[in-house]
């Protein structure tokens, strides 16, 4: 048994995202902009690096873009394409 967690803690909890947000980057799409209508996922990562240096939106959409990115600079968004 893991140590680090107890049994009432929730491992996404500690991970920042859960599977929902995932499921979000997939088939959420960029709602302005150059890319609107774009899956988040799609989201060229260069496109991201803009909102970080500037600013992501506010709310849940803002949200899912820093975790996008995130995922892209560890080489992990192809895992989340087959959520489409």
């Amino acid at each position: 048994m893991n140590d680090n967690f107890t049994n009432s803690d929730n491992v996404y909890d500690h991970l920042g995202f859960s599977p929902d947000d995932l499921i979000k980057l997939a088939r959420w799409t960029m709602p302005f902009g150059k890319y609107a209508g774009r899956a988040l996922v799609d989201l060229p990562e260069e496109y991201l690096f803009w909102f970080q240096k500037n600013e992501f939106p506010k709310g849940e959409l803002g949200e899912l873009m820093k975790l996008c990115l995130e995922l892209k600079i560890e080489g992990l968004d192809s895992v989340i394409k087959p959520l489409k």
